[in-house]
């Protein structure tokens, strides 16, 4: 009788701790999960160097948000000037809001004249900002460089 209610207790403990182990795990796996997004407005100009500012808000589904401030700034064979309202931005593979901020690379070949689009794929390390909208201006050339973003 007593190798039984032994057995009992260490069955009892053991589905307690795997009981207790599992909502570890998913709070884990949610926090890996979180994604964000931008929304923002931006303007600027190129002729060689490209040089861009304007502002946004970064939501995330865990609840953080932040104001913040984007600048871009590069160079290479480009011309124009040129304005984005209402730009997207999807943000991937980050633990936290604190996660989104710093410097993306940046590499992109534009072509515009009256209604400006674009598009872009960016990385800073794992993380990955999908970029979106479109806006007026003329632009034209290929260009790399750096798209940075700061808490205002």
């Amino acid at each position: 009788m007593m190798k039984r209610t032994f057995a009992m207790a260490a069955l009892a403990v053991a589905c307690t701790g795997a009981m207790t182990a599992f909502p570890a795990t998913k709070a884990q796996a949610a926090e890996a999960e979180v994604k964000c997004t931008l929304s923002f407005s931006l303007s600027g100009w190129s002729v060689i160097y490209k040089h861009a500012e304007g502002s946004g808000t970064v939501v995330c589904n865990n609840g953080q948000r932040a104001h913040v401030k984007i600048s871009v700034n590069g160079g290479g064979l480009t011309a124009g000037k040129y304005r984005i309202d209402n730009g997207k931005g999807d943000i991937s593979h980050v633990r936290s809001i604190d996660d989104v901020f710093g410097d993306y690379a940046q590499a992109g070949a534009e072509a515009g004249v009256v209604k400006s689009g674009e598009a872009q794929v960016l990385t800073k390390g794992t993380t990955s900002l999908a970029l979106h909208g479109s806006g007026e201006g003329i632009n034209l050339g290929i260009s790399v460089g750096q798209f940075s973003i700061t808490r205002k």
